[in-house]
């Protein structure tokens, strides 16, 4: 299986048609018809539904359009690394992270490796802790930004100083807005929003098990989100209340913030790969990490 032919593959699947992916890659039909149907015969599986104007993925292509992005994207980063090793100190960095005000301490650190090597670029990919520690084991992250308590067996880590406190966005109007914390009695049999790291599959590694205690079956959840700002829209909407991190909504006049009681905070943990290869760049960039917060 070719890289170019993967490349091919994806054009095709996000072009819909023949002819428009053809004119994107400068083929002619025939050629990328014929590049498609060897694919089909390696893998052993119809990709494609073709339809008079469209054509559309069947389950097995749209399987291979995901593995086929990874890999693409992996080949891509690996070549941008070996490029940078003979050039000026430049590259691309990988960060994967969740919604957190800390985020502010990475970004600091970015400003300063930029002022020093303005040839260097970080891209960020937001998620919760099982999407980024899945693109960290693939290899198409560099560093990860963890929140507490996680399982840290298969990485090497600096913890940083700073606390994020968890508690509840809900509408300025709700009676529990009155109060300046919330109990657990509070919010037992509340309509719940709860982010993907407080829902019951990933309970043992959140450190809420212990906060809500036999309690926690009990709790009314009526949606997850792993996006912060998707959250507070259904707060906003009367959904329910928010269990979420301190500092991230401070725009919206409707919603406020009251902290659990007892406090419920959690720490971050930057991560990377043990035995990881780093480029030049992001070497760099983690030598400013153990500077600032290894200092």
């Amino acid at each position: 299986m070719e890289i170019r032919v993967l490349r091919y593959f994806l054009t095709v699947a996000r072009e819909g048609s023949i002819t428009g992916a053809a004119n994107s890659l400068h083929l002619t039909q025939p050629t990328l018809s014929r590049q498609l149907q060897e694919l089909e015969k390696e893998l052993g599986q119809k990709l494609f539904v073709r339809g008079k104007t469209k054509i559309t993925l069947t389950t097995e292509g749209m399987m291979l359009r995901k593995r086929a992005e990874e890999i693409v994207e992996m080949v891509e980063k690996t070549e941008a690394e070996f490029k940078s090793i003979n050039e000026i100190i430049s590259g691309d960095i990988y960060i994967g992270c969740g919604e957190t005000e800390s985020m502010k301490y990475i970004a600091e650190v970015m400003k300063d490796v930029r002022l020093e090597y303005p040839n260097i670029k970080f891209h960020i990919y937001s998620g919760n802790a099982e999407d980024v520690t899945e693109r960290l084991d693939k290899g198409l992250l560099d560093f990860g930004m963890l929140i507490q308590p996680i399982d840290l067996s298969k990485y090497d880590y600096i913890t940083m100083p700073q606390k994020d406190i968890w508690g509840a966005l809900l509408l300025k109007t709700d009676r529990l807005a009155q109060k300046k914390v919330l109990t657990l009695n509070d919010i037992v049999k509340e309509p719940l929003i709860a982010s993907r790291q407080m829902s019951k599959k990933y309970s043992a590694d959140s450190g809420f098990l212990d906060w809500f205690g036999k309690d926690f079956d009990r709790l009314n959840i009526v949606a997850t989100y792993n996006l912060v700002y998707n959250a507070a829209i259904m707060v906003e909407k009367g959904l329910g209340i928010a269990i979420t991190l301190d500092k991230l909504v401070n725009n919206n006049p409707k919603i406020c913030f009251r902290p659990l009681s007892p406090k419920l905070e959690s720490r971050l943990d930057i991560v990377w790969k043990k035995h990881q290869m780093f480029s030049p760049a992001a070497k760099q960039f983690l030598d400013r990490l153990h500077y600032k917060f290894n200092a």
